[in-house]
C-alpha cells in the first residue's frame, strides 16, 4: 500500500509539474519499441556532379538520404552492425535506441532502410529519461549481445544487454580510467570500439574522446582492459574533432572526424591509427584516408563502422546525425577500403 501511493504522488508531481514522464513499477519495465518508416532516396556520387568512385584508398559504393515523418527520427550519433552490412543498433544523442537493416540491391548497393524502430532510454528503475543531459549518448560499442555506450555531459560509459524488441535499463558503468576533471562537458567519449583479440590490445574496450584535451592539446582516450591497459592521446591534427572509431580487421583503429567553419561549413575526415602503437602513455597518429568538405554528399558525420562483405571485401560505413534540423540530412554512405 506504501509503495502504490508513493508512485500515486510521483505521478501526480509529474502532472502538475507539466512534465512527460512515466512511473514504472517495476525495474525492467521497457518503454514502448516505436516502428518508423524510413523513406530513402540514392546517393549515387560522393562528389557532387561527378562520377568518380576512387579516393584514395576508398571505393565509393553508394549512399541513402533518409527521412521519416517521426518526430523522434534523427540525431543518430553511433551504430553497429549485429550482421555485417544489415541488421544493427545504433544511439540518438536525443536518448533513444535505434534498431533497422540496411537492404543492398544485386550490384550490392545500398537500397533502403527497413524494420526502423526507436525506443527512448530508461534509467535504472525502468523509468523513461526525458533530460538530455543524462542520456547524451555519443559513442557504441557492440560484442557479445552487450551494447556499451558513451555518454556525456554526465560522463559514464554504461552497458546494456541488447533486446532488438525492449531495451531495459543499464547493468553495469565501466571505469574509464580517463580523470573525470578533464572530460569537457560536451566532448566526452565519442568513440567506444572492441580491438580484435588477435591484435596487440587482445580485444580490449578503447575508448576516445570528442575533444577532452591535455595541457599539450591532445585527445584524451584510454584503452580500459589487457596488457596495455591505460591512458593515451591522440594527437588533434587542424581543427576536427572525433566523431567516431572502429578497428579494422588487420587490428588498426579507423577515427572518423569532423570539422566545421562559418566559411567551409561542415568537413569529415577519416584517419588511420595503427593498431600497434595504441598504449597506455602513448601519443598516436595517423594517415589521412579521406578528407570531404561540402562539396561531397556530407553533413554532419558521427556514426562509423567496419563490416566484412560476403565477398571479402572491408566495408565501412558512415551515418550523419541531422540534430533533428531542417537544415541537415540523415545521411548512410558504404564505402571499400583497398588495402593494397
Amino acid at each position: 500500500m506504501i509503495r502504490a501511493h508513493r508512485l500515486l504522488a510521483a505521478a501526480l508531481l509529474c502532472v502538475f509539474a507539466g512534465f512527460h514522464c512515466q512511473v514504472s513499477a517495476f525495474a525492467d519495465e521497457r518503454t514502448p519499441v516505436e516502428a518508423i518508416k524510413v523513406s530513402t532516396r540514392p546517393v549515387t556520387q560522393f562528389r557532387i556532379g561527378r562520377d568518380e568512385k576512387n579516393f584514395g584508398p576508398l571505393e565509393f559504393v553508394g549512399g541513402l538520404e533518409m527521412t521519416a515523418p517521426a518526430r523522434i527520427f534523427g540525431s543518430m550519433s553511433a551504430m553497429r552492425f549485429l550482421t555485417p552490412g544489415s541488421d544493427f543498433i545504433g544511439v540518438a544523442d536525443t536518448g533513444f535506441w535505434f534498431f533497422g537493416s540496411v537492404v543492398h540491391d544485386a550490384e550490392k548497393r545500398p537500397s533502403g532502410i527497413g524494420n526502423f524502430r526507436m525506443q527512448q532510454m530508461v534509467d535504472r528503475n525502468g523509468n523513461p529519461v526525458d533530460i538530455k543531459w543524462e542520456v547524451d549518448a555519443e559513442g557504441l560499442g557492440v560484442k557479445d549481445g552487450v551494447a556499451t555506450v558513451g555518454f556525456e555531459r554526465d560522463h559514464r560509459v554504461s552497458q546494456f544487454k541488447i533486446a532488438p524488441d525492449g531495451m531495459g535499463p543499464s547493468f553495469a558503468d565501466l571505469d574509464f580510467l580517463v580523470p573525470a576533471r578533464e572530460l569537457r562537458q560536451n566532448r566526452g567519449f565519442e568513440t567506444v570500439a572492441w580491438s580484435s583479440p588477435t591484435s596487440p590490445l587482445q580485444g580490449a574496450l578503447v575508448v576516445v574522446s570528442e575533444k577532452s584535451l591535455d595541457k599539450a592539446g591532445n585527445i584524451f582516450a584510454a584503452v580500459l582492459s589487457g596488457p596495455r591497459k591505460g591512458v593515451f592521446t591522440v594527437s588533434r591534427e587542424g581543427d576536427f574533432d572525433i566523431t567516431d572509431g572502429a578497428f579494422l580487421p588487420g587490428g588498426d583503429l579507423l577515427l572518423l572526424e569532423r570539422g566545421f567553419s562559418i566559411g567551409s561549413g561542415v568537413r569529415m575526415r577519416l584517419r588511420r591509427i595503427a593498431g600497434d602503437s595504441i598504449a597506455k602513455g602513448a601519443l598516436v597518429t595517423g594517415s589521412v584516408l579521406l578528407e570531404a568538405d561540402m562539396s561531397y554528399q556530407i553533413d554532419n558525420m558521427e556514426a562509423l563502422d567496419v563490416w566484412t562483405r560476403d565477398d571479402g571485401a572491408t566495408v565501412v560505413s558512415l551515418m550523419s546525425d541531422d540534430n533533428q534540423s531542417i537544415l541537415q540530412r540523415n545521411l548512410y554512405l558504404e564505402f571499400v577500403l583497398h588495402d593494397d
